[in-house]
């Protein structure tokens, strides 16, 4: 089992930045997907994910309308469309899937975990 977020960067306040996770080693179909981020010092927090099929997904409410997530089955792959960052959402983001159908916004319902990405905003 292997997921591979990747697509982080420096990256300026306003500006936009897509990440992908690519999974391998399970039904990737049938697992939910979700981001999470940790900022220096503070623990890893729920930012967004997706069902399994692609049709739920849930947002925090700092992210939402900045912050699209997707997923391709066919490419087993999750994206995040992040616009209109700021310095608050530098942190490592972690992708991870989960076997809960529709998706959870609690760490402990992921099973596996991604290396996590780095996701700098500053000018």
């Amino acid at each position: 089992v292997q997921l591979q977020a990747s697509g982080g960067g420096l990256v300026q306040p306003g500006g936009s930045l897509r990440l992908s996770c690519a999974a391998s080693g399970f039904a990737f179909s049938s697992y939910a997907v979700g981001w999470f981020r940790q900022a220096p010092g503070k623990e890893r927090m729920f930012v967004t994910a997706v069902s399994g099929s692609g049709v739920t997904t849930y947002y925090e409410g700092s992210v939402k309308g900045r912050f699209t997530i997707s997923r391709d089955n066919a490419k087993n792959t999750v994206y995040l469309q992040m616009y209109s960052l700021t310095p608050e959402d530098t942190a490592v983001y972690y992708c991870a899937a989960s076997s809960v159908p529709l998706g959870s916004t609690y760490l402990a319902n992921y099973n596996y975990w991604g290396q996590g990405t780095l996701v700098t905003v500053s000018s």
